[in-house]
Parts: structure tokens; C-alpha cells; sequence
């Protein structure tokens, strides 16, 4: 078997995975009333904070703990002309999937749905949507469109949110307040349809939200049964935001990079899961 067959292989066996999660219910992932839920922010191919993350994870050993990961791909190069790697990053996290199919999970975001969709977006000069593609058919070579393709389909099946009993909702982003009249929660309680996946459809205005008000996150509290929102999306050069004390926005994608940990069982506010935050720096 090439590499181009194996890593295709791993990216279908985690897309099915996906779409056969025991806590998927629609397009939502419901997590149970036990264990531990670790939120990250966008990993934009990171891979020392990836590494450290799976350190302080130990999921062979923590059976009860969840990871989720979403942007993993579009990696922040060196320079203009640099190799966006991320592609290898995002089949670690597939085989990684393959693995621990119960304890990982993916969420939708606004760069790995524009790469399905082939809607370009420019960062510091680079399109780096065809970027990832060219390094992904150049580190294959003529077998690397079947990878592609897997890539694609794997990131199709990737749920746009979760919640837990604790009443904490995590997804990519929200809803911007412009948007938020059109949004229909409803896409939560099916399988994404193409249109809701293209701009202007509700899953498309999740990921892709922005600058949430106080008055969005209370309508937003109420249509998705949540107190508190964690997500990721709007850079953070500290590591991380509170967002009119109802949403905490992470970033893992540089060296101030956080990620959340809490437990599933005790209630949280705010102010417990900000205690909770956890810099990569600090995993040994």
C-alpha cells in the first residue's frame, strides 16, 4: 500500500467514525453527565501544542476524558514562499480518531469548510486554501488527489457543536450579530445539507460569525439552551478572551496558546472555567 492509499485510508476510517459517533445526535454532539470535556481553539497546524495536547491528554489512560479539535489545517509558514505542513497535522488527528473513537472529536470551522468549498481565503499575502492543496498533491504526487478527496469527505462529516449537561456550548464560533435573525438552530438537529454548508446557510453563519454583542449571546443562550460558549475562530494573542461574560474565545495555534479542560458533572460559570485554562507552555 502507498502513502497516498494509507493516509486515505485513515481519513475515510475517521470520517465514518464521524458520522457513527455514539454522542452524535444531528450535527450536535451531546456529551455525557461523567468524565472531563478538553476545549481547544484553532490549531492552524501547530504541532508542538498538538503534540503537547495529546501529552497532557493521556487518553489511554483517561477513558472518561474527550478532546476536540477543529482548524487544524492553513498553518501560519515562516514566509510567503514556506509549505503549509497542516495536512500532516490533520491525518495525526484522523488516525488519532482511528484510535480513540469515543474520546475525540472534530467541529466544524470557517477554513476547513472554505476549503470544501472551495472558497479562497488570503492570510498575510498566501491563499492559503490553495496552499494546502498544492502541498497536499505535492507531497503525493499523482495518487494525491484520492487524498484530497478523503480530506474533503472527512471534513464534511465533522459535527458543527456540542453541549454538555452543564449547560456549555461549544462550536467554532457563533452567529455574528447581523446574521442572527436568519440563523436557524434547527441545522443543529440534522445532517448539514449542502446549502446550509454555503454562505448564507445556517451552518455557514456558525462558523464564520463574528464580534458577538451582549444582546446576541443572551438570544443566543436561549435558542441553543446555554449559559456559557466556548469557541474559537477570532485570534487571541494572549491565548484567550471573555466575551461579555457568557463566551470564552481560545486560540492554540502560537506559543500564548491555551486549551480548557472542566468536568462534566459540576456546574460551571464563567469565572471556574477561566481558572481552568491551561497554557501549552506549561505541559512539560
Amino acid at each position: 500500500m502507498s502513502d497516498a492509499d494509507r493516509a486515505a485510508d485513515i481519513f475515510r476510517r475517521a470520517t465514518d467514525l464521524n458520522r457513527e459517533d455514539p454522542l452524535l445526535d444531528g450535527s450536535l454532539l451531546v456529551f455525557p453527565d461523567y468524565g472531563q470535556l478538553v476545549m481547544t481553539g484553532d490549531l492552524h497546524g501547530h504541532r508542538r501544542n498538538f503534540a503537547k495536547l495529546l501529552k497532557y491528554c493521556d487518553l489511554e489512560h483517561s477513558g472518561a476524558r474527550h478532546v476536540i479539535l477543529h482548524e487544524i489545517i492553513h498553518e501560519e509558514v515562516e514566509s510567503i514562499t514556506g509549505l503549509d505542513t497542516s495536512h500532516e497535522v490533520l491525518l495525526e488527528a484522523a488516525r488519532l480518531k482511528c484510535e480513540f473513537p469515543d474520546q475525540v472529536h472534530f467541529l466544524q470551522s470557517n477554513h476547513e469548510l472554505a476549503q470544501v468549498n472551495r472558497h479562497e481565503i488570503t492570510k498575510n499575502g498566501r491563499v492559503v486554501t490553495k496552499d494546502f492543496e498544492d502541498a497536499v498533491l505535492g507531497a503525493y504526487g499523482d495518487t494525491g488527489k484520492s487524498v484530497m478527496t478523503a480530506i474533503e469527505d472527512f471534513i464534511r462529516s465533522h459535527p458543527l457543536a456540542g453541549r454538555t449537561t452543564n449547560r456549555v456550548f461549544v462550536s467554532h464560533s457563533l452567529p455574528s450579530p447581523r446574521l442572527l435573525p436568519s440563523f436557524e438552530p434547527a441545522v443543529l438537529s440534522r445532517t448539514p445539507t449542502p446549502i446550509d454548508l454555503q454562505d448564507g446557510g445556517a451552518a455557514h453563519s456558525l462558523v464564520w460569525g463574528r464580534y458577538q454583542t451582549k444582546a446576541a449571546l443572551k438570544i443566543l443562550g436561549g435558542l441553543l439552551d446555554a449559559d456559557v460558549f466556548l469557541c474559537g475562530h477570532q485570534p487571541q494573542e494572549s491565548g484567550y478572551a471573555i466575551v461579555h461574560d457568557r463566551m470564552i474565545i481560545l486560540a492554540s495555534d502560537h506559543n500564548h496558546g491555551v486549551f480548557l479542560p472542566f468536568d462534566l458533572k459540576k456546574p460551571v460559570t464563567i469565572d471556574s472555567l477561566v481558572k481552568n485554562i491551561r497554557p501549552f507552555a506549561g505541559v512539560a
